[in-house]
């Protein structure tokens, strides 16, 4: 046990540093004889100092029979010898190995009581106390009593001896830090001296540490073993036995303590505690066995992660205290051996969870969940008081709470494993599902890395909770109220601190929690339970963007969602709810409100709403209001932020890219009232801005395949065009853009009397097509080449066949102009006319003497133009 102790910590054997080779045997021989001379003559010279160094040196192919024993003891009891003080360690050392070495050393070991009793007296010992005797006398000392053939009273004297070294004369090791193997050694053979006797049957005056770690270090050197046959069998025995006393002790520990339902164990029951988790976190696989499985809850809620009690120090003291005894007291347990075990110990704790009887289990399911929500509580109070005036003892606290909750996981996902199956009923299943999503929340804010382990359990326990409508419920209705999270905790010590709920960051973390779960059930929660937990908690304004986000994520999950049993009344929450909804977020925009999720929430609301709800009329009007401050008095002034669209976007540009989405998604009831409101907006903004959005509206009509709404929004967006050209003011053009949007055609504007329009070509003609959406832009792309604009379009007639066109072009490019007609006929698109157009007539009447007016006519199957106005 010492040389493996030395090597696996790094030291050498203390004899083999010196320069002393192995002796040949004729040396050993000769040391052995004078030794003999040195007893028959009674006189102890300095060659037979040499002797004993010439053995000891030889100790690793040496071999002390009990002739040599016997001779060693006599010469150490002879009254008539006076040995010198160095002698004494090596007459130990070569007793030690005569001990270790021998198979079955004999009842000579008893007659070596005396003589060792003798060299360790108070009167002698005293005299020659080095740190070398004094490691090998506990070597020595604790190897006899370990040996097989000692008697029961010579062990006793073994060990009384070594009890009174060590506490005695331990100091005398000071800075000898490579004798402590030796030591530890020796310590080792004593604990092991009575291995059966303590693993077989108790006695009253056993000490419970002593009995519980002596059984320890049996199943670690059993775990450790590789043994077949008949060893095998050996091996389980003492297992048993090594496992019955641990059990033994914890089920004493559990009645004493009423089965841990008293949180003030006194300071013995605590460190038995330790003893037990650390007896079993390195000791393989531990046979099913409650008391182990309740211990082993205990330590890890009270001792691995003593949190509360430190919480109860750290609230206790907090007037006028020192911090530095805190910090200290935190970090002392972040650096013991326990917390370093956690996970081991908590290895275990789930395995033995399996096995148990499920009385035991369920008890101990219900301390782990209660404890959760006691760490909630409690560390929201410690939180609020240290942060920002002790975040060094909060940092460390937390790193506690986080071991902690790892823990919960891995339990909690060995609960689902075993209870969420078809052995179990649903009630349940429901409710312990229910009960570790609570604790989960609970221990949120502790969730500082992705676990699969924790995304596993989630998984399991949303599947089990969709399945019923009670257990959703159940799990909704365990929210904080409302009064209670923004109030804050009802703790005297906070009477005189200023309570901010948007601080509270354990609160914020556990409805952040809520906020994303509750979506993935939603379908089966009833609208009043929604309207009246959840609707009031849906923090849209909290400062903290993944839980604003998550609102609006909860919010669109309600409004998406549909239960056939109350459709009626979610409809109407549904509508009530939008009101506030739309009004909140825009307040707190771009400030707070994240423009993702709000969008989210208004597309829900346009198409799960019943087509044209006043609801949804209300949020296009509050959009198009909040785009208006935001783009006419705040950003009028910034041209340049008009020049890429798709680039990074000022809040006022996103509300225009949202309200231009709405286009293609609000009821065709809704829509006209949304043309007019955009028409308006748009007719207001900068030219840079307005030919942004109309280049924007091109394409989304363009790409539009909705063949009920595009022949309308094409017409709107001509007309807007149109508007939009002309260089008047933004407050006329808004003031006719109310009753133009709303027409399907647009008046013909007089090029002679209206300046916009000064040293342009109006022109008007119809085509017949059957495919005239695809003439129609094709005829846009031709006028525009020549830096016009196609700005009206109008359905002749209910077939879509005649299609009435208004464009303007520059007048200077007339001779090219007839190339439109060429290229519109060559594309197969259609025949142009105009006769067929009363329009044509009435602008051949009010400008039959513009030279400006060209007409382009088919004369004998062939396209021409005319550089003069003809009637004809």
């Amino acid at each position: 046990m010492n040389n493996w102790l030395k090597s696996v910590s790094g030291f050498s054997n203390s004899f083999s540093s010196t320069n002393y080779s192995a002796s040949s045997a004729r040396a050993i021989i000769q040391a052995w004889a004078e030794l003999r001379d040195c007893l028959q003559h009674k006189s102890f010279q300095s060659h037979h100092l040499q002797s004993l160094k010439t053995l000891v040196n030889s100790q690793t192919s040496l071999h002390v029979a009990e002739p040599q024993a016997k001779l060693l003891l006599s010469i150490l009891s002879s009254p008539d010898l006076s040995l010198p003080r160095e002698s004494y360690t090596l007459f130990l050392r070569l007793l030690y190995i005569w001990v270790r070495k021998s198979a079955r050393p004999s009842v000579l070991i008893d007659s070596a009581v005396k003589a060792l009793s003798n060299v360790f007296s108070t009167t002698q010992y005293d005299s020659k106390k080095s740190p070398h005797l004094f490691s090998e006398g506990v070597l020595l000392l604790g190897s006899l009593s370990f040996a097989p053939s000692a008697s029961e009273s010579s062990k006793i004297v073994f060990l009384g001896l070594l009890c009174r070294l060590l506490a005695e004369e331990y100091q005398v090791l000071g800075s000898f830090s490579e004798l402590v193997p030796d030591v530890l050694a020796g310590i080792g053979y004593a604990l092991c001296s009575s291995v059966k006797e303590v693993l077989e049957t108790t006695k009253a005056y056993y000490v419970p540490f002593a009995v519980v770690m002596a059984a320890a270090g049996v199943l670690r050197a059993l775990n450790r073993s590789v043994v077949s046959g008949l060893g095998l069998d050996t091996i389980s025995k003492l297992r048993r036995s090594a496992e019955d006393r641990i059990e033994s002790v914890a089920r004493e520990l559990i009645s004493r303590t009423r089965g841990f339902t008293s949180s003030d164990n006194d300071h013995t029951d605590c460190l038995l505690l330790q003893c037990v988790s650390v007896a079993l976190a390195r000791s393989g696989v531990v046979s099913a066995r409650s008391p182990l499985f309740i211990c082993l809850a205990s330590a890890l809620l009270t001792e691995i992660f003593p949190s509360r009690r430190l919480y109860m120090k750290v609230l206790k003291s907090m007037p006028g205290s020192s911090a530095v005894l805190r910090i200290n007291e935190v970090k002392e347990h972040l650096e013991s051996l326990t917390f370093k075990e956690a996970g081991a110990i908590t290895g275990v704790f789930c395995n033995l969870y399996v096995s148990v009887d499920e009385q035991s289990k369920h008890m101990v399911e219900n301390l782990v969940w209660d404890h959760c929500q006691h760490i909630y509580m409690e560390h929201r109070q410690v939180a609020l008081v240290l942060r920002g005036i002790e975040d060094e003892v909060l940092g460390d606290l937390e790193k506690i709470a986080e071991s902690a909750f790892l823990m919960v996981v891995l339990f909690a996902l060995a609960v689902t494993k075993h209870k969420l199956n078809s052995k179990f009923n649903q009630e349940s299943q429901m409710d312990t599902s229910v009960r570790i999503l609570i604790s989960f929340s609970c221990l949120e804010y502790f969730r500082r890395i992705r676990l699969p382990e924790y995304m596993d359990t989630i998984r399991g326990i949303v599947v089990s909770v969709q399945e019923s409508d009670s257990a959703c419920v159940s799990f909704v209705r365990s929210i904080p109220t409302y009064v209670d999270l923004t109030n804050g905790p009802d703790f005297s010590f906070l009477r005189k601190m200023e309570y901010l709920w948007s601080k509270d960051e354990v609160q914020t973390a556990r409805i952040l929690f809520y906020l994303r779960v509750i979506p993935t059930c939603i379908a089966r929660l009833p609208s009043p339970v929604f309207g009246k937990v959840v609707a009031p908690t849906i923090y849209m304004g909290h400062p903290n963007g993944k839980v604003a986000r998550a609102a609006h994520s909860m919010f669109s999950a309600f409004i998406s969602s549909g239960k056939d049993s109350d459709q009626d009344e979610r409809e109407s929450l549904k509508e009530q709810l939008v009101f506030y909804y739309i009004q909140r977020s825009l307040v707190e925009y771009p400030e707070i409100t994240p423009f993702e999720g709000m969008a989210s929430g208004v597309a829900a609301l346009v198409r799960h709403l019943p087509a044209g709800s006043p609801a949804i009329f209300y949020c296009i009007h509050c959009l198009v209001e909040k785009a208006n401050r935001l783009c006419i008095e705040d950003l009028a002034h910034q041209d340049d932020m008009w020049k890429n669209w798709q680039g990074e976007s000022e809040p006022g540009k996103k509300i225009l890219d949202l309200l231009l989405r709405l286009i293609s998604l609000v009821d065709i009831q809704v829509l006209p009232d949304l043309m007019k409101l955009l028409a308006q907006l748009i007719a207001q903004l900068p030219k840079d801005g307005q030919n942004m959005i109309l280049n924007e509206l091109y394409s989304q009509v363009a790409e539009s395949d909705d063949v009920t709404r595009k022949p309308t929004l094409v017409s709107w967006l001509q007309s807007l065009s149109y508007l939009c050209f002309q260089e008047t003011s933004g407050s006329a053009a808004s003031r006719k853009v109310g009753s133009e949007a709303n027409r399907t055609s647009v008046r013909t504007p007089d090029p002679l009397n209206d300046t916009s329009l000064n040293a342009r070509l109006c022109y008007f003609g119809a085509f017949k097509s059957s495919n005239y959406h695809l003439a129609f832009f094709t005829l846009s792309i031709l006028v525009e080449g020549l830096n016009g604009q196609l700005i009206s379009y109008k359905e002749l007639d209910g077939k879509e066949s005649f299609v009435e066109l208004c464009w303007v072009v520059n007048p200077h490019q007339t001779q090219k102009f007839a190339q439109i007609a060429q290229k519109f006929r060559e594309a197969n698109l259609g025949q142009l006319r105009y006769a067929a157009a009363i329009s044509t007539k009435k602008l051949a009447k009010e400008h039959e003497h513009s030279p400006n007016l060209i007409k382009i006519t088919r004369h004998k199957g062939q396209w021409d133009h005319m550089n003069q106005y003809s009637s004809t």
